[in-house]
């Protein structure tokens, strides 16, 4: 990882759709170097999808979008929670939190009956000991992405 790759990752952040041509315009290097350097940062990991971010009220689709705090057994270790959780379709992000509880989970579920159902599941199936379950009202709209340090200017060529 050099300078690079990090100003790369910055562009990403911003609009994962850009071409290769204007990604390498915007740090310096040619469209062929910077898709080569895109496809090492998928190959080593670095780079481990790409999201599409959609409004939800333009949609007609009815779901409730949750964050259920979980708190494992003592006797649940995380990476079994973890893999537990991946055969879960309603459980889109699983983070593994500093606190009272120990995961916080982002849920989106069809209808309140599978409200009941995942806690049922969660208690039964994954370890966990304990939930408390936040309905979500509204999402702000703020930065899709998080970066650090100033905005990347484009750097000359490089050839």
């Amino acid at each position: 990882m050099d300078a690079v790759d990090r100003d790369i990752l910055d562009a990403l952040r911003t609009d994962a759709r850009m071409s290769y041509r204007s990604l390498g315009a915007r740090v310096g290097l040619s469209a062929n170097a910077a898709a080569d350097r895109v496809r090492r940062l998928i190959a080593t990991g670095v780079i481990r999808g790409f999201v599409t971010l959609t409004d939800e009220t333009a949609t007609s689709d009815t779901r409730l979008d949750l964050i259920v705090d979980a708190r494992l057994r003592p006797d649940t270790a995380p990476e079994t929670f973890e893999a537990a959780l991946a055969r879960l379709p309603w459980i889109t992000e699983a983070v593994h939190v500093t606190g009272a509880w120990d995961y916080q989970l982002r849920v989106r579920v069809p209808n309140a009956a599978r409200i009941d159902e995942l806690i049922r599941v969660l208690k039964r199936e994954t370890g966990v000991e304990a939930t408390q379950t936040r309905l979500v009202l509204r999402t702000a709209a703020l930065a899709e992405t998080a970066t650090f340090g100033p905005p990347v200017a484009p750097r000359p060529q490089q050839r």
